[in-house]
C-alpha cells in the first residue's frame, strides 16, 4: 500500500470510527490500528490491508463488518475492583443514602446499577459482589445490574462470566471463595466462573453511547461510566453525559474515571468527590 493511499484510507477509516463510536483515532495510533485490522485481513483471506479497506469502503462491506471492526479497534482495559475508592464510595456512601431515601418514601428497596461501558463484566460483577455482601449483612434490599458495551465480543464475554486466576486476583479472597466457582475440567484449569446467583442479578447487552436514545430505564440509581470519556471529543462527551443523566433517578449517582471529572459540566450534576456526581 502506498504511503499516500494508506493515509487516505486511514483518515477515512478514522472519520467513520469517530462517527460510529465517538472514538478519536489520532495519527499516532495508525500503526496499532493497522496491526489490529490485519487480524481481520488474515481471517477473511484478503491478500492485503489495502484490499480489505477497499472491501469496506468501496465495495459496501462495512455494514457487515461493523461489529468486527469495532471489536478490533476498541480498548477493553478493565479489572475487578479497578479504582477501588469508587466501590468504597458505592458501599459506604451511595448505598446507605439510596436505602434511606427509599425507606423515607415508603418505596420497595430495589437498586438499579448500570455499568455503561462494561467491557468483560469485571466492573459489573465487582458491584454485584459488594451489593450482595451488603444485602446479606445490612438492611434487606433487591438489586439489578445492567452492563452495556459497544463491543459485542465483550458483551458475550461478560455473559459467560469466566475469568482467569490472574484476572480475579484483585478480588479479596473471601469474595473469590464465595462468588467464583473454580473450574473442575481440564479445559477450565486455572479459570473460574461467577456463581449463578450473581449472574442472575446481571444482564448484559450491546449499546452504542453515540446513539441518540438508550433503551434503558430512566430511574437508574447508579451509573458507572469510567475511563471512556477520554476517547471522545468535548462535544461528544457533553452529549453522552447529558443522555446518561436522563436515565438517572432523582438524586442518582454518576461515576466517571478519576481523570474525567473535568468532562462533567452539566448544571444538574453536583460533584461530591473526585469523579462522583449526584443528580440534583
Amino acid at each position: 500500500m502506498s504511503v499516500s493511499l494508506a493515509k487516505s484510507y486511514y483518515d477515512h477509516f478514522a472519520e467513520v470510527i469517530s462517527r460510529e463510536t465517538g472514538i478519536k483515532l489520532l495519527s499516532g495510533k495508525k500503526m496499532m490500528i493497522e496491526s489490529r485490522l490485519r487480524r481481520r485481513v488474515h481471517t477473511l483471506g484478503f491478500t492485503s490491508l489495502e484490499e480489505y479497506l477497499r472491501h469496506l469502503f468501496e465495495d459496501g462491506g462495512f455494514g457487515a463488518e461493523r461489529s468486527n471492526v469495532i471489536d478490533l479497534i476498541t480498548t477493553n482495559k478493565t479489572d475487578f475492583f479497578r479504582e477501588p475508592s469508587h466501590f468504597q464510595c458505592l458501599i459506604n456512601n451511595m448505598l446507605p443514602d439510596i436505602i434511606h431515601r427509599k425507606q423515607q418514601n415508603n418505596k420497595a428497596i430495589a437498586l438499579k446499577f448500570w455499568s455503561a461501558a462494561c467491557s468483560d463484566g469485571s466492573e459489573a460483577y465487582t458491584a454485584a459482589m459488594l451489593l450482595e455482601e451488603a444485602s446479606r449483612s445490612g438492611p434487606a434490599f433487591q438489586y439489578a445490574i445492567l452492563g452495556t458495551d459497544i463491543s459485542t465480543r465483550m458483551v458475550e464475554a461478560a455473559r459467560r462470566a469466566i475469568y482467569s486466576a490472574q484476572a480475579l486476583a484483585p478480588v479479596p479472597a473471601p469474595l473469590r471463595t464465595r462468588y467464583a466457582m473454580q473450574g473442575q475440567t481440564e479445559d477450565m484449569r486455572g479459570m473460574a466462573r461467577i456463581v449463578p446467583s450473581l449472574r442472575a442479578k446481571t444482564h448484559f447487552t450491546h449499546l452504542n453511547l453515540m446513539d441518540e436514545n438508550y433503551p434503558v430505564d430512566q430511574d437508574v440509581d447508579i451509573i458507572f461510566l469510567r475511563n471512556v470519556l477520554i476517547y471522545f471529543d468535548p462535544e461528544d462527551k457533553t452529549k453522552v453525559i447529558t443522555r446518561l443523566t436522563r436515565h438517572l433517578a432523582p438524586k442518582g449517582y454518576l461515576v466517571v474515571g478519576h481523570s474525567e471529572s473535568m468532562s462533567v459540566k452539566q448544571p444538574n450534576l453536583k460533584q461530591l468527590t473526585t469523579a462522583v456526581f449526584q443528580k440534583e
